[in-house]
């Protein structure tokens, strides 16, 4: 008899820390590590020095929050401006700075959509998220998913920078369980470098074929004919 397959709640967040982990790492060239132990908490929270909220929806429904301290935030955003090319001493130096804000607000959108991705490849199940809400707070300010969860589950992860400065991820939605009953292949994750050079590769050739008329052409014009 065939032995099936569950993905738990907590699956679910190891996918989304890897998301967070791989992504901000590509994005800002560092080392960005999370932590193998995870903490139960009650309730998802904004926590100073900047926090950031995401709720997604569809196959199941969840609440993503990520609380910087203003030395991860600085650090994320400068490897990551520094990563684009940017000058040094063109920077934002305060992490009130709508620069600051605006950089991580599309770092979480990116590793969000990787999440969703992930989910929609990995477990069949498509989820859709709405923009990344990012705010500069000195006060906690608790969130709670607004629908009817069963029953509702949080969690908090610990993540560590290059620079050994820490921030965190808390996750908040329905306790839940996929059962995978059948065998599926999953969907391939094209990388768009890929594509397009895959594409310019099948453009070369017919462009000198498309070349080729002119030259039988003037050939004729020689011939007289």
């Amino acid at each position: 008899m065939k032995k099936t397959k569950i993905i738990t709640t907590d699956d679910i967040l190891l996918k989304l820390c890897q998301s967070f982990s791989t992504v901000l790492s590509t994005a800002t060239d560092s080392d960005i590590s999370y932590s193998a132990m995870v903490q139960k908490i009650n309730k998802t929270s904004l926590k100073p020095d900047i926090g950031c909220f995401v709720l997604f929806d569809g196959g199941f429904t969840g609440l993503v929050v990520s609380n910087f301290s203003q030395q991860a935030a600085l650090e994320l955003y400068k490897n990551y401006m520094l990563k684009m090319g940017m000058m040094e001493d063109e920077l934002a130096i305060h992490h009130t700075s709508d620069e600051v804000s605006d950089v991580l607000g599309e770092l979480m959108n990116q590793v969000v959509g990787d999440f969703t991705g992930k989910i929609r490849r990995e477990l069949q199940v498509s989820i859709t998220q709405n923009q990344p809400k990012m705010l500069a707070l000195n006060k906690q300010i608790l969130l709670s998913v607004d629908t009817n969860l069963d029953r509702p589950q949080a969690r908090r992860v610990s993540f560590t920078t290059e620079n050994n400065n820490i921030f965190y991820l808390e996750l908040a939605m329905d306790k839940t369980e996929f059962i995978q009953l059948e065998e599926f292949d999953q969907q391939s994750h094209d990388d768009p470098d890929s594509i397009i050079e895959q594409t310019q590769r099948t453009q070369q050739p017919s462009k000198a074929e498309a070349k080729q008329p002119d030259v039988d052409l003037d050939l004729l014009d020689e011939l007289g004919l």
